[in-house]
């Protein structure tokens, strides 16, 4: 007779509670179950709230989960090891893959501010939820290679899923990547970030510290780091080598070059664009490649590099520190039955900027036109980007851009319109007249926006 309490099967109930409360097994045992089809071994993990009552679902020593039907087995029993339930047993050997030779001096410092994130994240089983719950020294002790190329310094600076942030943190993240850097401790600084927003972050970071001496690195997973498909632990090694042997000095994106193990792509902040919701290559740098390729130990630089201003490590000792973001730009899609309303809610708001997605070259349609005239006479700068991934705008082909350059609309070539968005608040609120803010978001400061495309 077993005297389990409910909390100790979470998640199991009716037929899967009795099978076990038959055997006296809880969540957290080793479990052998017997089929008709196959044994198998794992850790008996909690269900979710919402699950039937017919499944088990254990841990395999693979680390993949895997549900089992109570109709199916033959024979369940305890193993004789027993391990707690919320042990990690993330799979490594993609780690070994990318064959880091540990040549690095481990004498030299970085910086881990974490933030949240899926990279924070351990799948919660009794929700079936990827919760933010690891902090950064927890980051930093689930990937013990890191040990081996540099003292990290871990810091728990917040814990926010990437959507929460606000304009807000990336002022107070600026501040304190600004105090690591004035230390002058610090080959390089690492935020572990939601990947969600993080090209959002990014760009913010890039604005607000400018002529920076060091790498400044985001970094980031699409697999929580309890998933043995998780990119997490190579994401981080990437960029942790970017930071030691980079020659260049910035905001950089780091995440998976492709499906495999075998890369890691280093963006520019401003250049970097999340395009598909799951896969580990979700990032891509748009108009431009990636800056550098981490193959192990080897950096493989991009040979657009001699096309950026990009600054040289340690030759910058005067950091352009202006971390202050007005939020009060919004960015407009623009689509067929588009409401101009929408632009005069902004005027009426209290908005100081507009940023349109236009169609194509940077377009909307005409019947916009005196919404937007209205909005340009109250004083609300209207910037335009394009819809389109790739290409920049250019207003002067067709009739419509022309009237829409006639009203006012101020185009911004080929920056991206998140990028855009954000280097508007940030000129609003680190100018002393419209004018300057116009002035500022037409100049390219951080390799943000360029008048040609390479091929």
């Amino acid at each position: 007779m077993s005297f389990a309490t409910k909390d100790e099967l979470p998640g199991y109930k009716e037929k899967s509670e009795k099978l076990l409360r038959e055997h006296d097994i809880l969540v957290g045992n080793i479990v052998c179950v017997k089929t008709d089809e196959k044994e198998f071994r794992g850790l008996l993990l909690p269900r979710y709230e919402s699950s039937d009552n017919n499944h088990i679902v254990i841990k395999l020593e693979n680390g993949y989960n895997i549900g089992i039907s109570t109709s199916k087995i033959r024979a369940i029993e305890k193993a004789e090891k027993q391990t707690p339930h919320n042990e990690d047993s993330f799979d490594r050997k993609n780690i070994n893959h990318l064959k880091y030779n540990n040549t690095l001096n481990a004498e030299f410092k970085i910086a881990l501010l974490g933030t949240g994130g899926t990279i924070a994240s351990r799948i919660d089983y009794r929700t079936g939820g990827v919760s933010a719950n690891l902090s950064a020294s927890d980051i930093y002790n689930s990937v013990p290679e890191l040990k081996k190329y540099a003292s990290i310094e871990p810091e728990a600076f917040l814990n926010e899923a990437s959507e929460n942030l606000k304009p807000g943190d990336w002022t107070a993240i600026a501040h304190r990547i600004n105090d690591k850097i004035s230390s002058k401790q610090y080959k390089g600084i690492i935020v572990s970030h939601g990947t969600d927003t993080m090209h959002y972050t990014s760009a913010a970071l890039s604005f607000a510290l400018q002529n920076l001496p060091i790498p400044v690195i985001l970094v980031g997973a699409q697999r929580s780091s309890d998933r043995p498909s998780s990119d997490a632990a190579l994401n981080l090694l990437g960029a942790v080598v970017f930071a030691l042997k980079a020659s260049i000095s910035g905001v950089f994106v780091c995440m998976h070059a492709n499906l495999s193990d075998d890369a890691i792509a280093c963006h520019l902040g401003t250049r970097v664009r999340k395009n598909h919701t799951s896969r580990r290559d979700a990032f891509e740098s748009i108009n431009f490649p990636p800056i550098t390729i981490v193959r192990g130990e080897i950096l493989e630089m991009s040979v657009q590099e001699a096309r950026l201003s990009l600054k040289k490590r340690d030759e910058n000792d005067n950091i352009i520190f202006r971390p202050d973001f007005d939020k009060r730009v919004l960015l407009l899609k623009y689509y067929p039955a588009f409401d101009p309303m929408l632009i005069d809610y902004a005027v009426a708001t209290g908005y100081r900027a507009i940023v349109l997605e236009g169609t194509g070259l940077g377009h909307v349609g005409t019947e916009s036109l005196p919404a937007i005239r209205r909005a340009v006479e109250s004083g609300i700068l209207v910037f335009m980007t394009s819809q389109c991934i790739w290409g920049r705008t250019r207003m002067t082909v067709y009739e419509t851009g022309r009237d829409l350059l006639d009203a006012g609309v101020i185009p911004l070539s080929d920056m991206l319109p998140e990028t855009a968005t954000i280097k508007a608040m940030w000129a609003l609120a680190n100018s002393d007249s419209t004018k300057m803010a116009v002035k500022l978001m037409k100049q390219n400061l951080v390799n943000e926006m360029s008048m040609s495309i390479p091929l």
